[in-house]
């Protein structure tokens, strides 16, 4: 007699998950930092959208309030600049979601390296005042 245990692990190995072919060579991308007031995040994806690497502070190993100071933020982008060479990009298209010091020091990293920027978006959201709210309740 099986066990629950057991079947679950038999369903999970018999399932194979379908991998996704990426090429070896993309010659432009689009480089995705979102940073917020409590970490980086960065995304680089090819034409397609497809993602080809990603990195964030929290995984390059910085904790707590460090996670949101600009060094962070220039580590984050060493890093994803160095996953993306695997792909061979060339050209890169920035878009920067966020307000604080963070985008500033992931930008300027980002032109000490080797790639070509094409261009640099604010992709930011910005607020309108919102909804009509209801109207006052007469009782």
């Amino acid at each position: 007699m099986r066990t629950r245990a057991s079947t679950t692990l038999a369903r999970l190995m018999a399932y194979k998950k379908k991998k996704r072919l990426l090429k070896d060579d993309v010659a432009s991308a689009v480089l995705y930092v979102r940073a917020s007031g409590n970490n980086v995040i960065a995304t680089c994806a090819d034409g397609a959208g497809n993602v080809l690497a990603w990195t964030s502070a929290g995984e390059r190993g910085f904790k707590g309030v460090k996670k949101a100071s600009p060094f962070a933020a220039q580590m984050v982008i060493e890093a994803i600049v160095k996953k993306a060479s695997v792909f061979k990009v060339r050209n890169l298209e920035v878009e920067v979601s966020g307000i604080t010091s963070n985008r500033d020091a992931a930008l300027r990293s980002l032109q000490t390296s080797d790639l070509t920027i094409i261009s640099i978006r604010d992709v930011t959201p910005v607020a309108h005042n919102g909804c009509r709210p209801p109207k006052a309740r007469r009782v």
